[in-house]
C-alpha cells in the first residue's frame, strides 16, 4: 500500500488577502490556534467568513485547505479512501487527513450541509485527544500542534434538520461574523472594485434596504460579497440599476413580485 502525501507548498497563500477586521476575531483566533483549539465561524452568506480564513492562514504561515461541505460528502471524503491504480491498491488521503498530517488548517465551509455521520468524524480532533480515527487502515492519525480545525456555518438557515448539535458545537471557540458596519461597508466595497466613494455609499444604502425585507419575503439580504461584484460591473461601465438587478436582485430570489419590489428600490437609489 502506498499513500499520496500533500504538498503543504501548494497550500500557503502567498500575499495578504484583503481583510478588514469588525470586531477582536482576530486576536481570539490568534488565541485559539496558540492553545490547539478549533474555532467556529458563525454568520450569514457573504460576511466575510471565507476571506476572514484566508487572512488568518496567511497571517500564520500555514497551509489552507477548504472543503465545501453538501449533503453527499461522506467520511471516507474526508479521512481518504484505498484505489486500484494499476494493479496496486493505494490509500489517499482525503482533505482532513492530508491537512492533519502536513500542519494545515482544515477549513469546513457551511459545515451543516453535510451529512451527519459525517461530523461526527471530527469530535476526536476538536478536543483534547486530536486524533483522526483512519478506520479502514487501522490508525489513529494525531494531529501536529500547528493543525487547525475550523468549522463555518449560516445560524439563519438553521432548522430542525440542518443544525449542528450541541456535542458539535461545545468543541469549539465560536466567533459571530454578521455585515460591517455603513461605512466600513463602504470601505471595502471602494477597496475592492475601485468605485467611486458616492456610489459605494448608495450602494451600501441598497443593501441595507433589501436586508430590512429578510424574513417578508427574502431568506437574506444582500451580502457584501454581492455588493462587490455589483461594483465592479458598475466601475467597468455598466448601468447600475442593471447590475443591481443582475448582481444583487437576481442573487436574492426568483420570486416576481419580490424581484420588482427590489429593482424598483435600486432605482430609486440610481
Amino acid at each position: 500500500m502506498n499513500g499520496r502525501i500533500l504538498k503543504p507548498e501548494e497550500y500557503f497563500i502567498e500575499s495578504e488577502p484583503y481583510y478588514e477586521p469588525v470586531g477582536d476575531e482576530i486576536a481570539i483566533f490568534e488565541a485559539a490556534y496558540r492553545n490547539q483549539l478549533p474555532v467556529l465561524l458563525k454568520g450569514p452568506t457573504g460576511c466575510g467568513k471565507t476571506r476572514f480564513m484566508e487572512h488568518m492562514a496567511w497571517r500564520l504561515q500555514r497551509p489552507l485547505i477548504t472543503v465545501s461541505c453538501h449533503d453527499d460528502l461522506t467520511a471516507s471524503d474526508l479521512v481518504g479512501r484505498f484505489l486500484v491504480k494499476g494493479g496496486e491498491t493505494i490509500w489517499i488521503d482525503g482533505p482532513l487527513a492530508a491537512a492533519v498530517r502536513a500542519g494545515g488548517i482544515c477549513y469546513l465551509d457551511e459545515v451543516v450541509e453535510a451529512r451527519k455521520d459525517t461530523t461526527v468524524v471530527i469530535h476526536p480532533l476538536a478536543d483534547d485527544r486530536r486524533v483522526l480515527p483512519m478506520e479502514k487502515v487501522g490508525k489513529l492519525l494525531e494531529a501536529t500542534p500547528e493543525f487547525a480545525l475550523v468549522l463555518s456555518f449560516n445560524p439563519g438557515y438553521q432548522s430542525l434538520l440542518k443544525d449542528l448539535k450541541q456535542s458539535t458545537r461545545q468543541r469549539f471557540v465560536a466567533l459571530e461574523f454578521n455585515y460591517p458596519d455603513s461605512a466600513l461597508e463602504q470601505r471595502i466595497i471602494e477597496k475592492e472594485s475601485a468605485i467611486e466613494a458616492d456610489m459605494a455609499a448608495r450602494l451600501v444604502k441598497f443593501a441595507h434596504m433589501t436586508r430590512h425585507l429578510k424574513g417578508s419575503g427574502l431568506d437574506e439580504g444582500a451580502s457584501t460579497r454581492l455588493l462587490v461584484h455589483a461594483a465592479k460591473l458598475i466601475a467597468g461601465g455598466v448601468d447600475p440599476v442593471v447590475a443591481c438587478r443582475a448582481c444583487i436582485a437576481q442573487a436574492l430570489t426568483d420570486d416576481a413580485d419580490m424581484l420588482s419590489a427590489i429593482n424598483e428600490l435600486s432605482a430609486s437609489l440610481f
